[in-house]
């Protein structure tokens, strides 16, 4: 599961994108998404940051990861006058399809309801 140092640094990074987010980056494209959880490597060199989105289309998600990795750059800058450690950890976005799967576990569980 990694060690506490792992966690506190992917806490730290989770609140400050999350800021970055919502104050630096001025691409539509990225507004609205959530960032749901942040894994860092052990050596803190890579940081993998999961992010949901209310739109389900194809189209909107291809156009947030476009954003997000234009973004990239300013965030990763960001985080390296922010945060106090020796090198910036690489950035990698993922979309966290477990929001996506939890509501597809709903309608099953109501289609389950209505046919009995």
């Amino acid at each position: 599961m990694g060690n506490y140092r792992d966690r506190r640094v992917g806490q730290e990074i989770h609140r400050e994108v999350t800021d970055i987010l919502q104050k630096k980056v001025r691409d539509p494209r990225v507004e609205g998404i959530t960032v749901t959880d942040v894994r860092v490597t052990g050596d803190l060199q890579q940081a993998t940051i999961f992010y949901s989105t209310l739109s389900d289309k194809a189209s909107d998600r291809k156009k947030v990861a476009e954003g997000l990795e234009k973004a990239k750059g300013l965030i990763r800058k960001e985080l390296g006058l922010r945060l106090t450690l020796y090198k910036t950890p690489e950035l990698y976005f993922e979309r966290d399809e477990s929001v996506a799967y939890g509501n597809h576990i709903d309608e099953l569980i109501r289609k389950l309801n209505e046919t009995n």
